[in-house]
């Protein structure tokens, strides 16, 4: 749950799926690699429509790209579930300074994702839908 804080940024992205189903894991490991964590790969492998899960994690980070003002590379965005829920950490200096609520969606074609950014210090809690 979130105090009273006001959120310091937004982003959104919206994914085609297709981008990822005409370029499977199978023969583009090093795509893949570039902007997945070997855990996100993982995870993702698990599904049969990977796809999706790929194109849905590809648009948080995105997302996160474009709520924040620094500069961040894909593999310090990292990506998890936690009671079927997306969760957001960085895997450097800046993750002691945000916190996000993260809300992703695929349904045929598209995959989309919302997240809203929090300074972090004010005992902010970390939630996602």
């Amino acid at each position: 749950m979130l105090n009273s804080t006001m959120p310091f940024g937004i982003g959104t992205d919206i994914v085609d799926i297709m981008r990822f189903k005409v370029k499977p894991l199978k023969n583009n490991q090093n795509f893949y690699k570039k902007i997945f964590s070997d855990s996100e790969i993982k995870y993702c492998q698990k599904f049969r429509s990977s796809h999706e899960h790929f194109a849905g994690k590809f648009a948080i980070k995105e997302a996160v790209i474009k709520a924040i003002p620094e500069k961040i590379s894909f593999l310090d965005i990292c990506t998890s579930h936690s009671k079927n829920k997306p969760k957001i950490l960085l895997n450097n200096e800046l993750n002691r300074k945000y916190k996000f609520l993260v809300s992703v969606s695929h349904e045929k074609n598209y995959a989309i994702s919302f997240v809203i950014v929090f300074r972090n210090g004010k005992n902010v809690k970390s939630s996602s839908k």
